[in-house]
């Protein structure tokens, strides 16, 4: 004998699968929520962890002047980093098809090497900084041609761009170092008050410049937008491309920057620029955790550097291998990368 099912309106049904659905979401969302505190806690207790390791095994690790010399050290590594961060603001943090700028090491000792051939020329240093600086911007004119106007992924066009810079700076230089010694150079690389050096206090007033730009202005805003949701944003009637090419060429810029310390930080140009980009990229990337919403930031980033320097400062002072700090520095980029994919695919589901 058949029984006939119960009616039930379909209203009903669609309510009770709309409150499922949401029920469902909220869950989600919530869970969401936790995974990101949890990620950011847990970067937090690293950071506070590996300084409290360091202070009591390493002499003189908190010391003012130790500070002092980590912010130093970490100069051109944080601006460098700060221009990756722009670029993956404008083009999304997804390190396959998002933002990317593996060219900038590369442009880094391009740079260096123009202000120390110019300088050995016999050019004053005003010159030499329009040459660096100048480098640094053709450089990212050169990636963000090749991204926004022949449409190829950033991450094979910045590559492709880093070979031909390195084996520029190899035909300029020589392959050999390029002394360079001017006044500027001087009192950028000498010690700044309480005894903290000058590149440190560059690097906070690049820091606070950028950021007052990309976190607090308009401009900033679009570009945050154009990054994390580009179909809204080119619905807005943004210039998609537009900003993608600006964040290239802010990119570029810092390259040019960073150059110019690095000459003062070393007495000029030397070999080598290309083992920077590990550093750089763990910086940028490590940047997002530091933050409120798990998004890049040029605050986060600057927190980022300072860990990563903390970490190579503890190192030296235990005298532990630098082949180690790679490998940390590795393990650090497959971490972020592994928790944050975990986390769009739990916010996608």
């Amino acid at each position: 004998m058949l029984v006939d099912a119960p009616y039930i309106p379909a209203s009903i049904i669609e309510i009770e699968a709309q409150k499922a659905f949401e029920t469902g979401k909220s869950r989600s969302a919530f869970g969401r929520q936790l995974a990101t505190l949890a990620l950011r806690g847990g970067a937090l207790a690293v950071f506070i962890g590996v300084l409290a390791v360091f202070s009591v095994s390493a002499p003189f690790f908190l010391t003012v002047g130790n500070i002092g010399n980590v912010l130093g050290q970490s100069a051109i590594a944080g601006v460098l980093a700060i221009g990756l961060t722009i670029v993956i603001i404008a083009g999304g943090s997804n390190v396959v098809t998002g933002g990317i700028d593996l060219s900038l090491a590369a442009n880094m000792g391009l740079s260096a090497a123009v202000y120390a051939s110019l300088v050995q020329a016999g050019q004053g240093d005003g010159v030499a900084i329009l040459g660096a600086l100048g480098t640094g911007l053709a450089i990212g004119a050169v990636n963000a041609a090749a991204v926004t106007l022949a449409g190829i992924v950033p991450l094979l066009a910045t590559l492709a761009v880093m070979n031909v810079v390195a084996g520029l700076e190899l035909v300029l230089t020589q392959n050999t170092v390029v002394p360079a010694s001017t006044d500027f150079l001087s009192a950028l690389s000498a010690g700044g008050p309480f005894g903290i050096p000058v590149l440190a206090y560059v690097l906070l007033g690049f820091t606070l410049i950028v950021a007052a730009v990309v976190q607090y202005t308009p401009l900033g805003l679009r570009l945050y937008a154009v990054g994390a949701f580009p179909d809204a944003a080119r619905a807005a009637g943004l210039p998609i491309k537009t900003f993608v090419a600006g964040s290239f060429l802010a990119s570029g810029l810092t390259g040019g920057i960073a150059g110019i310390l690095s000459v003062s930080y070393l007495s000029g140009s030397t070999t080598g620029a290309g083992d920077m980009l590990l550093p750089i990229v763990v910086t940028a990337l490590l940047g997002t955790v530091f933050s409120r919403r798990l998004v890049p930031t040029i605050t986060g980033t600057l927190l980022s550097a300072l860990f990563v320097g903390f970490l190579v400062n503890g190192f030296q002072l235990l005298n532990i291998s630098s082949t180690l700090v790679s490998g940390v520095q590795g393990l650090l980029i497959l971490l972020f990368v592994s928790a944050t994919t975990l986390l769009g695919r739990k916010e996608t589901a």
